[in-house]
């Protein structure tokens, strides 16, 4: 499903940089063109001025010019100015007298008429040599004009000599070509340009449009404050990229301006920088930051196989410890209802079957033994440990052992009638019924792997003292002497198919919590008896 509706339509980033690349251009060329108009305009102009001022001081001062005008001879005057206009390339070389009158013009039929252009009166009136520019009898043009000095000094004529400025347009328009091939040439450049960086883009950015990076950008926002684990992230450089609010309230920061400061420098207990280092995932990690006992999980993120970052998330331990609690409680509450339904559906069915065959005493003694067994152990139960839990508990795992052809049995004299404040029978029941199925498992296994031995699983609770006192044996083959500071560590078990080895990790975070400890034994029968201290009050 898209994550744009269908119904708008949009370029793609592809056309959008192309259309922009070429509107810049346009742009710059645009801006440029018109200055480069105005300026070239400009140069041309005062170049062809310059030239067309030194001609016309060079022709006002030819001996044959001035000698022509003192003389008023148009033959002296005319064929030498058509001569040089010819050789300079000038639209026009005119010499007029003091009255303006032409002396010569590249139009004979004007020679001895009056000259047009009114811009004269500078080089007669004050011996000036200028470039005007004005609308002469062939057009617009520039100018260099110049006076013409008899011997005495007295200004007796002015040489003009003109460039037309459709001249100054057409090499303009030279130029205008050149440049219009360059934008074309750019345009080119840019479309080609455009589609280079889009692609890099594309693969970059996973082949997603700007809008859809807008939209995972919000869902990634939103997703970041929605869930209840707290997540940080980082860039190689170690600098806080990403955090959310539930990171905030966990780790007690007031601050919400995280981003970009190195994780050294907010967290300098965390070591979430090495796994920049090494690229290892770290799942289910045990660390403490601001005096927080937290799980933590932690992923590199990986680029082309270069580590560019890592993301960890982390919840509070006893959160999940609640969270694992509260599901042993449901699986243990399970399991003894399982427990009892299975064996005395078994046990129904043999006193049916021996009522069907007509023995009704062997039925009644069946059912007297299985009576006085378990009154037996319920008034035990009541009588020693009336808390309802943890007598449910062992009454369950009672019921376990028969089912998986075990006997477990309580030790007369226990005894638990008062549980500390600081504990819970909850937190009790976990403790010992993980330590009971850890001994059913072994001595099970034992059964298994011999032809004879005990079947029997030991239970003593104590309160006496200043301790609560657990003991559980099992007989099952023993736990070498090297393994045994490991069964407690996470994920490690006898059992050979996953899940399990949670177990007696459970009850070690349990020990830690009430400050107690435990202790193996070897038995004389080659098994193991679990002592639990807990004591009553916390130091």
């Amino acid at each position: 499903m898209p994550i744009l509706s269908s119904s708008r339509l949009r370029l793609k980033l592809q056309t959008r940089l192309m259309l922009a690349f070429a509107f810049v251009v346009l742009i710059q060329a645009a801006i440029t063109g018109g200055i480069t108009h105005s300026y070239i305009q400009v140069i041309l102009e005062n170049r062809i001025g310059e030239q067309a001022l030194q001609l016309s001081k060079v022709v006002s001062h030819l001996p044959q010019i001035r000698q022509g005008l003192q003389q008023r001879d148009v033959n002296q005057i005319q064929p030498l100015a058509e001569l040089l206009r010819k050789q300079t390339d000038a639209r026009f070389i005119v010499v007029g007298d003091e009255n303006n009158i032409r002396f010569s013009h590249p139009i004979p039929e004007r020679i001895g008429k009056k000259r047009v252009g009114g811009d004269n009166q500078r080089a007669l009136e004050s011996g000036e040599s200028y470039i005007s520019k004005a609308v002469g009898s062939l057009g617009p043009s520039i100018r260099g004009k110049s006076p013409v000095f008899d011997n005495e000094g007295n200004v007796i004529g002015v040489t003009s000599v003109g460039y037309m400025l459709d001249r100054v347009d057409q090499t303009i328009q030279g130029y205008q070509q050149s440049a219009l091939l360059v934008v074309l040439i750019s345009l080119i450049i840019s479309i080609i340009t455009g589609i280079i960086v889009t692609r890099y883009f594309k693969r970059v950015l996973f082949g997603l449009e700007p809008e859809e990076i807008a939209s995972l950008y919000e869902e990634r926002n939103t997703t970041l404050e929605t869930i209840r684990e707290g997540v940080i992230s980082i860039d190689a450089e170690g600098l806080i990229t990403t955090f959310n609010k539930t990171a905030l309230e966990t780790l007690g920061i007031k601050d919400n301006k995280l981003t970009g400061r190195s994780i050294r420098d907010v967290f300098p207990q965390s070591d979430l920088w090495k796994v920049l280092e090494t690229g290892d995932v770290e799942l289910d990690r045990e660390i403490i930051i601001n005096d927080q006992h937290l799980i933590v999980n932690r992923l590199p993120i990986k680029l082309d196989n270069k580590v560019t970052g890592v993301v960890s998330s982390f919840r509070p331990k006893g959160e999940i410890e609640l969270l694992s609690r509260k599901l042993s409680h449901i699986e243990q509450y399970a399991e003894t209802l399982r427990s009892q339904s299975h064996d005395y559906a078994n046990k129904l069915h043999t006193i049916a079957g021996l009522i069907q065959i007509n023995a009704n005493d062997q039925a009644l003694e069946l059912i007297g033994q299985e009576s006085r067994g378990l009154q037996e152990l319920v008034h035990l139960l009541v009588e020693a440990i009336p808390d309802p839990v943890l007598a449910g508990c062992i009454l369950g795992k009672y019921n376990r052992a028969h089912e998986l052809g075990l006997e477990l049995v309580v030790d007369s004299s226990s005894h638990l009638t008062n549980i500390p404040p600081h504990m819970t029978s909850e937190k009790l029941m976990s403790l010992m019924g993980n330590i009971v199925d850890n001994a059913f498992e072994a001595t099970r296994q034992n059964l298994l792997k011999q032809t004879s031995g005990s079947n029997q699983v030991l239970i003593s609770i104590s309160d006496y003292g200043n301790d609560l006192i657990f003991e559980i044996e099992d007989h099952g083959a023993g736990i070498p002497e090297e393994d045994k500071n490991r069964i407690f560590d996470k994920g490690i078990s006898s059992k050979v198919d996953q899940g399990h080895g949670y177990g007696l990790y459970l009850v070690k975070s349990i020990l830690l919590e009430f400050n107690g400890h435990i202790d193996l034994e070897n038995t004389e029968s080659g098994g193991i008896r679990f002592i639990v201290y807990l004591p009553k009050k916390l130091k």
